[in-house]
This record gives structure tokens, sequence and C-alpha cells, in this order.
């Protein structure tokens, strides 16, 4: 008897879209859970990265694109016999495309605790301002009468 699991399909179709790659091994990082939200006049980005090795963290941005890359290492193979291998390793690597009104050179990151926080600016010229108004006339009372 066959059995057909359409769920099935779904996760393997998902899992190599978030690998980059049809098929994967379950030692390679699947994806970089991320948030991305705006507070007043920046962007805040938060992404998940737990025991990726500090030094292996990049993030750039190169012709409006911000690339966040990271690296998690394993232990060596050698003499090791893995009873369980859950933990994923390898490089870990995000691309967003940034819109005009971004400041890339005001962008900061900062790394705790497994977590990569990255605050992109709003460029001035997208900031909202006020525009004066001018009239050709120049200020002018306004009567009122009291009516009795």
């Amino acid at each position: 008897m066959l059995r057909f699991d359409p769920f099935s399909d779904m996760d393997a179709w998902t899992r190599g879209m978030m690998t980059g790659s049809v098929a994967g091994t379950p030692r390679t990082p699947r994806f970089m859970p991320l948030d991305l939200y705006k507070v007043d006049d920046h962007y805040m980005l938060v992404a998940d990265l737990p025991g990726a090795d500090p030094g292996s963290i990049d993030v750039s941005v190169d012709n409006g694109v911000l690339t966040l890359s990271a690296q998690r290492s394993t232990p060596s193979d050698e003499g090791v016999q893995w009873l369980t291998s859950e933990r994923f390793s390898g490089t870990y690597r995000r691309q967003l495309t940034l819109g005009d009104a971004i400041d890339s050179a005001g962008i900061s990151a900062r790394y705790d605790n497994g977590v990569l926080t990255v605050t992109i600016p709003v460029a001035e010229k997208a900031k909202p301002r006020r525009i004066e108004v001018e009239s050709s006339r120049g200020p002018q009372a306004i009567e009122t009468h009291t009516v009795t």
C-alpha cells in the first residue's frame, strides 16, 4: 500500500528553497531567520545566528544590497563518533535589497547572545519635512463685526 503525504513534498521544497540548493545536507544551515521593522527614523533588522563565530560575522552594503553572512563551525570529525547531529554548521548568508531612502553610510551592527542587530537609518532626503507656504500678498488682517 502506497501512502501519499503532500506535506512532506512541501517540506522538502521549502528546505531546498531555504538552503539555496535542492537537497542540502543535515549539517548545512537552512536559513537565517530575521525580523525587520521601522522605528521613528530608522529600520531595525534582528537576525538569529545562534552559535555563530563572532569573528566570522560580516555585514556589508554594495550597490544597494545589504549582505549578512556568518559561519558556525563544528568540531573536527576526526576521531568522533556522532550519535546525534542536529545542530547546523557552515555558512549562513542573507541578502536584502535596500531602497534609495536609506543612509547606507550610517548602517551599524551589533552581535550579542547569538542575535545580530543591524540599525539601518533613513536618509535625510527621505525624512518627512514641513514645507513653508509663501504668499505673494503680505499678511492681511481679518475684520469681524459683532451683530447685536
